[in-house]
């Protein structure tokens, strides 16, 4: 989706309205020159009365004040041990990067203010190792941030924490930002980093379950690249934690953040907590995101032309799959006078979301379906997809004389010459439903 495109970013606004978005940005992002354009990607949500809360790193700059002032540092990530002299450099390099940030804020007319909103307590000493003035967080002032949100002020929080001695500890930002989610309530938890999302043996990955996520940290050393990890680590602790919807995004791509938001693709990788996708009926209102949908399917010879009459009157037998609400598959399935036998039909699925498993997602609902409603026999036609449907999906090759008498004649009458393609169905079970992940193909059929 083109971010600009306004149609498409006001199909999401419904849902995101007086919602909060919590963004963690680490230091490197501040840094990149790209920083600006995200802030403009920030001033857009915060237009659309999307709430914004910010929480930052600093371990980039950590970095670069050290070698600055020849100052060796004992961590500069908050999670190990933090020595006076680390705790120094970090409240240094921490709070520049938050001045930085309301200068941005600020030259693009948000309101914006720093907060102490974070009560921490020492992390203590772990495998008898002292970790001084490393902290964890205790408690938030989630009083503090509401007031600050219902004014429309964004808070920007540092990787910074304060207990009730006036002592000041170092702590982890994307620890930080997961306690400050679960706490507010945010329905999308954002880490902005400088890789492309999570990958998965040298794959980006685009979207994950919580417990797909879960199953592939067990493995970590071999799913990983080590540096992603932690991100991973602390994706998973938000989902498990109640948030719905967690990203991990490139702070350096241009319009990035609005590309992840407002398009079903994205750009990183999106972690979900709840049933993300779903197949349903179709619904009257849905025939023009159906048209939209089966119209390069049908450009391209895959599906026989549909008119929207048509389908209207059949739409009773279509079914959609959807991602966060838009449709991005489709399928069909038509009963005959035969009630032992149905037809597969108009399988399609969306050119952004090709080789994830939607198409066979959808041929095994129907399959299913069929099942339940005590077919025994179902049949397809298709003229390029029919290698997937046998392959696959286990159905076998027949003839124009296997086909029902009506569908036979107007076989015959399109001209088009498609292959016959047969499956015999099990008795129905108790599992029928959406089948697990499947290969990756996204065929269509006619």
């Amino acid at each position: 989706m083109k971010p600009t495109d306004l149609r498409g970013i006001l199909h999401y606004v419904p849902q995101f309205r007086e919602r909060v978005f919590l963004i963690a940005v680490d230091g490197s992002v501040v840094a990149d020159e790209n920083f600006g354009n995200l802030l403009l990607d920030i001033a857009v949500l915060r237009s659309l009365n999307i709430h914004i809360v910010l929480v930052h790193g600093a371990g980039y700059q950590i970095k670069l004040l050290s070698e600055r002032l020849h100052e060796p540092i004992s961590n500069h990530d908050g999670t190990g041990v933090t020595d006076a002299a680390t705790l120094s450099i970090a409240i240094t390099a921490a709070t520049n990067v938050t001045h930085e940030i309301l200068e941005g804020l600020k030259l693009n007319d948000i309101r914006a203010a720093q907060t102490n909103a974070i009560e921490s307590i020492p992390l203590g000493i772990i495998k008898g190792i002292d970790h001084q003035h490393t902290g964890k967080v205790h408690q938030i002032d989630v009083e503090l941030l509401r007031t600050l949100l219902d004014k429309g002020i964004v808070p920007v929080i540092p990787p910074l924490g304060f207990d009730g001695n006036g002592h000041t500890y170092r702590l982890n930002s994307d620890a930080v930002a997961v306690e400050v989610a679960r706490e507010l309530g945010a329905v999308k938890l954002m880490f902005i980093g400088s890789t492309n999302g999570l990958e998965i043996d040298g794959k980006l990955v685009s979207q994950m379950a919580v417990k797909e996520l879960e199953a592939a940290l067990k493995n970590s050393g071999d799913k990983f690249v080590p540096e992603m990890i932690s991100k991973a680590q602390h994706a998973l602790r938000a989902s498990q934690g109640g948030v719905p919807r967690v990203h991990i995004i490139n702070g350096q791509v241009d319009e990035g953040l609005l590309a992840e938001v407002f398009s079903n693709e994205g750009i990183g990788t999106l972690i979900y907590a709840d049933e993300y996708q779903a197949v349903r009926k179709a619904m009257r209102k849905d025939i023009r995101h159906i048209m939209a949908l089966i119209k390069p399917s049908i450009q391209g010879e895959q599906l026989v032309k549909r008119t929207r009459s048509s389908i209207d009157k059949h739409v009773s037998e279509y079914y959609v799959f959807e991602i966060d609400n838009n449709i991005v598959g489709l399928i069909a399935l038509h009963s005959q006078p035969d009630p032992k036998l149905a037809e597969l039909a108009s399988l399609a699925v969306n050119p952004a979301h090709e080789h994830r498993g939607i198409g066979t997602k959808l041929a095994l609902f129907v399959e299913n379906l069929a099942r339940e409603q005590g077919v025994e026999r179902i049949f397809c036609l298709s003229t390029q997809a029919f290698t997937f449907f046998q392959h696959k999906l286990g159905y076998t090759e027949g003839t124009p004389e296997d086909l029902p008498p009506a569908r036979r004649e107007k076989y015959e009458q399109s001209g088009r010459n498609s292959k016959v393609l047969i499956k015999i169905l099990a008795p129905a079970t108790a599992s029928s439903g959406i089948p697990p992940r499947e290969p990756a193909l996204t065929p269509t059929a006619s």
